[in-house]
């Protein structure tokens, strides 16, 4: 890397309104953790607040409603597609935040997995409607006439998303990918020491077009009386310290306007090796390297890494040894370089903030492997003020430890102690007051169900490893988005991502009250007591969009017959005894003597049913919700009512019909009812 002049110099933009805006009076210097040089300046001075929100609401918010779930999936996909094709000008410039490639792949590559996940999920398990129906009908009458649904809409408001140093990719793309997938526009504030890497990162995405108006804005700098014009639509998203968290969470016209605050904060997350662990095992490996790597990824910036180590008084020699040789092997350097292991800390302020919470801790630990030395790293051109070796403490009475379990130095240090039963090292992990994670290593399932039952409701997420999982496992430190990311207390409270509960987070629960035929209306979902419409032609032989909710297919009866039940049961092997032994069967509570097989009747229903000739049905992809009702004994009768309950588009060719289905007996009484799921072509 050569010198930059001041031709070189980044000028860090807002996107506002739609289009760029220069860097404002306030311009801040932003300096390179690697050569110690300013390489941008970022500042927000002139920007209109008010109007950001006001664009947001009035364009980008609307564009975003009139796109159902799917066609808001199919762009998340894209825009992760777009973001692929151009990650190289996203590393280039990651290198000076002092991440190496290794840490690339966690921010950069995982924020766009991230949107691929949410992509994934928005097509297949939300509808392709603007409606979310939350859960299942609740019948509010007698007769069936007045009844309820929860179902989720877009809040009508902006998503402001005040983002952290540590992952300026992922940690963006994370809040994006759940508000955009719920049809809210964001205005997005990074950290202003990697505002650079954002910028470029949305500079890409609106380069792509993909984006509506207004569903995207950026404040490179401070996010000046932004929080004074939010309202209870908008939602408040922040990453950061427990200090600013706090602060965010005070603010007079967030309070007053209920507006919803998500907030990820301070973590002492911990780590605990299991007591059936010995020191000679794969599982002790696993844990070493799951220390080290979470001390040495990211220079141990990472809000999920391990600050605590948790191991049997009896492990204590031995962990301090295997920890201390693995950290002697780490290469710290110049992260543009494929040798080195762990780069810089994201500036030399960063360095003195993690100096002085080791001085801190100095009274409460001793220091085992490593120092707060400067570090020497090869290269004419780098600055050494924000390098730092790791550093392994070990406490050695943390019962009487305070700032162990308070302190989080946020950079690469963790401390070791020792615990004396499963219960001690639980409390011990407890005492942070709230966590991101915390982790398990070990094969004793008493042990990791002890720990959940006492310690779950401390930490927003519980990690357990062993050799039956660790060659597919992702890590103690790595969030995924099908899993809730936040935690209680310390951690602030909050939770993002966690696959379509993420989503819920920018969306308003509603309950809807009324006759099923309203419901249909509302959620394009067929319900019990809505009209159905009897077709003489069959449905299985009308395309998918030739398909109407309610339509109704009512089958000819079937008899079943005792041979029936005796050929079904040689042909299965089922030969429970209530479908073969008359007073065995008179003797169980539940049936009036020899019934059929439920399966057989769902084989026979299907019979009556299903349209044998080739047709837009392509394929009969499972069946949910499946209850057996009423015994049939043999004499009874079957007939089946197939109804359309619900549409989904899954690409160009096909998509799933979901159909509700009874089968009744001679009374009319229901039997079984259960939703089938087929494939239709277009």
């Amino acid at each position: 890397m050569s010198l930059k002049s001041e031709h070189d110099i980044i000028q860090v933009k807002s996107f506002v309104l739609g289009q760029w805006h220069e860097v404002g009076t306030d311009a801040r210097d932003i300096r390179s953790a690697i050569t110690g040089q300013v390489i941008a300046h970022a500042g927000s001075a002139g920007l209109d607040f008010a109007a950001m929100r006001d664009y947001a609401v009035t364009q980008g918010g609307p564009a975003l409603r009139k796109m159902s779930f799917h066609d808001r999936a199919r762009m998340l996909k894209a825009m992760a597609l777009f973001l692929t094709e151009h990650k190289q000008t996203l590393y280039e410039l990651s290198f000076d935040t002092g991440a190496t490639q290794k840490d690339h792949l966690i921010d950069i590559d995982g924020g766009i997995g991230t949107l691929l996940v949410f992509a994934s999920k928005g097509r297949r398990e939300m509808p392709n409607s603007t409606v979310y129906v939350d859960g299942e009908l609740e019948q509010l009458s007698r007769s069936g006439s007045f009844v309820g649904q929860h179902v989720c809409t877009s809040l009508q408001g902006v998503a402001v998303h005040i983002n952290a140093f540590n992952f300026p990719v992922w940690g963006m793309l994370e809040k994006l990918a759940p508000t955009l997938l719920a049809g809210v526009p964001a205005i997005v504030k990074p950290a202003t020491s990697t505002s650079y890497v954002a910028e470029a990162c949305v500079r890409l995405l609106i380069e792509s077009q993909l984006l509506p108006s207004g569903a995207l804005q950026l404040i490179s700098g401070g996010t000046g009386d932004l929080l004074n014009h939010l309202t209870g639509q908008d939602v408040l998203s922040f990453t950061g310290s427990q200090a600013t968290g706090t602060q965010l969470r005070s603010h007079p016209n967030l309070l007053s306007q209920a507006t919803r605050v998500v907030v990820e904060q301070d973590s002492l997350n911990s780590t605990v090796l299991g007591p059936d662990v010995e020191t000679n095992s794969v599982e002790f490996e696993l844990f070493v390297d799951e220390v080290v790597g979470e001390m040495t990824t990211k220079a141990g910036q990472k809000c999920t890494a391990i600050r605590r180590i948790m191991v049997p008084e009896s492990r204590v020699e031995a962990t301090i040894a295997a920890l201390s040789t693995r950290l002697g092997k780490t290469v710290v350097g110049d992260p543009r370089l494929d040798s080195t292991d762990m780069g810089a800390l994201v500036s030399a302020a960063q360095r003195k903030d993690v100096v002085a919470g080791l001085e801190k801790l100095a009274g409460e630990t001793e220091t085992v492997f490593g120092d707060v030395s400067p570090v020497r790293i090869q290269g004419p051109e780098l600055c050494t003020d924000a390098f730092m070796n790791p550093v392994l403490n070990y406490c050695a009475d943390p019962d009487k430890a305070i700032h162990v379990h308070e302190l989080e130095p946020f950079g690469p240090v963790a401390t070791l102690m020792g615990y004396r039963c499963v219960s001690h090292a639980i409390e011990m992990t407890n005492r942070s007051q709230g966590s991101l994670v915390a982790s398990v290593i070990t094969q004793d399932n008493e042990v990791a169900r002890q720990m959940v039952i006492e310690g779950g409701a401390y930490h927003g997420r519980l990690y357990f490893n062993n050799r039956d999982s660790m060659q597919e496992s992702t890590g103690h430190g790595s969030p995924l988005p099908h899993l809730v990311h936040g935690g209680p207390g310390r951690a602030g409270g909050g939770e993002e991502m966690g696959g379509v509960r993420g989503v819920m987070h920018y969306m308003q629960r509603t309950g809807v009250q009324g006759s099923p035929e309203l419901l249909v209306g509302i959620t394009q979902r067929w319900v019990p007591g809505a009209t159905k419409v009897e077709e003489v032609e069959h449905p299985f032989t009308q395309a998918f969009h030739s398909l109407n909710l309610g339509q109704t297919l009512k089958t000819r009866s079937r008899t079943i017959t005792l041979s029936d039940i005796e050929q079904f049961a040689n042909f299965t092997g089922d030969t429970f005894y209530a479908h073969m032994d008359h007073e065995a069967a008179l003797r169980n509570p539940f049936f009036p003597g020899r019934v059929a097989h439920g399966y057989l009747l769902l084989s026979f229903a299907a019979g009556l049913f299903v349209e044998p000739n080739e047709g837009p049905v392509l394929a009969n992809t499972g069946l949910d919700k499946l209850r057996f009702l009423t015994p049939v004994e043999p004499g009874d009768s079957i007939a089946v009512q197939l109804t359309v309950k619900e549409k989904t588009p899954r690409n160009d060719q096909y998509g799933e019909v979901r159909w509700h289905v009874c089968i009744l007996n001679q009374s009319e009484k229901m039997v079984a009812e259960y939703e089938l799921l087929t494939m239709n072509s277009y």
